[in-house]
């Protein structure tokens, strides 16, 4: 394939929001276009081609889309033959393009899979641009361009079965869909050639992994569970140093899955969304699990990686949440200890089961209320733990030097940080000898410097 383009090479500019697997199908999304002839630009307003690449968890993702429309508009006021593409979640969900009524400076609309369409599209609006046949008919197939980073995502599932009554995947993304483990073991293999040390496996319920070519897995692997057997896999890797993955779901955190996370390339972290401490609210939310059956979960994952660092996932004020059901989720919290929670408002979105089958009947205030007296809670337990650092050393992967501090996550996945200015440092795994803890970052100074 021979792309033919104007003059000039053509330029594209991605703005990404939110999780870990929108960053890595815009990396796809850059890899094709490169291989188009275009080339990426920091300056929007410069680009030939703008995708968005969006978010639909939270109502204020979506209203970011839409308020940047009269943006885009002057864009195009100076060049009239930019080409402005919305992709991700929300078109992903959108299956009647309601929402595209409201993005008058839109010009391609379409799902993440369809990024291998992208090709022709952009010859249909813009020939001078590139002409070209389809690359793939599989956009998981595609390679995607990565940053020179010592760290990478790999995504190995994509969609959800799920069904949680909250949440759009489902209709954003399809049904679970699991790439072969020759493919992921294969991109891995090649990162860990290019340098990098630090892979994290991304999925919506990662650990529901099911291979399609189990054969692929070597003979020693002693696991049967196909996640486990892929964990075990990517460990045995030369020259990776880490490996992590998010993020899971409590109902498949088998026993298999559990013993992996004493594999010796694991990060000492583990993040495992509960969403409510409240049986009646997790039956609403057909999480399909209870309270107890998630403690027995974290009982275990603590007997087998002791003192491992555990994160997760909080919706406060969803449909008909009491404030006893809300005290429920507190007291769950401070009883498995938490080492940092990622809290939520709840947010209708139209077209999930708790739209169609319950009333958003948590006041905003209310949501507010609750949503501070978690945080308040996370925070005093995330110090606690932190401060129980102090004098230790931790391994810490340097991903950045600046403002005379080099800073990276612990094997915990805690930010630390030790006063550093030399640059190579970066990439490095370095150890740290922590002298003081804040709520969100450990201090410390480089363990050959003591």
């Amino acid at each position: 394939m021979k792309p033919v383009y104007h003059m000039s090479t053509p330029l594209f500019h991605i703005t990404t929001y939110g999780c870990q697997m929108n960053k890595n199908d815009s990396e796809r999304i850059a890899g094709l276009l490169s291989s188009l002839g275009f080339s990426a630009t920091e300056q929007e307003a410069e680009a030939d081609l703008i995708i968005i690449n969006t978010c639909s968890v939270r109502q204020s993702a979506e209203d970011r889309i839409f308020g940047a429309q009269e943006k885009y508009l002057e864009y195009k006021k100076q060049k009239p033959d930019m080409i402005v593409a919305v992709t991700g979640c929300m078109p992903g969900r959108d299956k009647a393009r309601v929402f595209q009524k409201s993005l008058p400076a839109t010009d391609l609309y379409f799902p993440t899979p369809d990024m291998v369409h992208l090709p022709k599209w952009i010859a249909e609006l813009r020939p001078d641009l590139v002409n070209s046949e389809e690359l793939s008919t599989d956009y998981l197939k595609l390679h995607p361009l990565r940053a020179p980073s010592v760290q990478a995502y790999v995504t190995i599932q994509t969609g959800c079965n799920k069904f949680c009554t909250y949440c759009v995947v489902p209709h954003a993304r399809g049904l679970e869909r699991n790439r072969p483990v020759a493919d992921i073991l294969e991109e891995c293999r090649g990162l860990v050639a290019h340098g990098v040390v630090e892979i994290t496996l991304l999925g919506q319920t990662v650990n529901s992994f099911k291979a399609i070519d189990p054969q692929t897995f070597s003979p020693a692997n002693p696991f049967h569970d196909h996640f486990a057997a892929l964990l075990w896999e990517v460990n045995k890797l030369d020259g990776l140093k880490r490996l992590h993955w998010t993020a899971a779901h409590p109902l498949s955190m088998t026993d298999e899955v559990i013993a992996a996370l004493a594999l010796p390339k694991q990060v000492n972290y583990l993040h495992l969304p509960v969403q409510s401490g409240s049986n009646e609210i997790l039956k609403r939310m057909n999480r399909k699990y209870t309270r107890e059956q998630y403690l027995e979960v974290i009982r275990k994952v603590k007997a087998a990686r002791p003192g491992i660092a555990l994160g997760t996932d909080i919706i406060v004020g969803f449909c008909g949440e009491t404030e006893a059901q809300f005290q429920d989720t507190l007291s769950l919290y401070r009883e498995v200890e938490f080492d940092i929670s990622y809290n939520a408002q709840y947010s209708p979105r139209s077209g999930t089961l708790g739209v169609k089958l319950f009333t958003d009947d948590v006041s905003k205030e209310e949501k507010r209320a609750r949503w501070d007296e978690l945080q308040a809670v996370m925070e005093e337990i995330s110090l606690r733990k932190n401060q129980a650092f102090v004098g230790q050393q931790v391994s810490v992967l340097v991903d950045k030097v600046q403002h005379n501090f080099a800073s990276g996550n612990s094997f915990e996945m805690k930010l630390t940080r030790v006063p550093a200015t030399e640059s190579d440092l970066v990439g490095k795994i370095i150890t740290v000898d922590v002298i003081r803890a804040k709520t969100w970052i450990l201090d410390g100074r480089k363990h050959d410097d003591a």
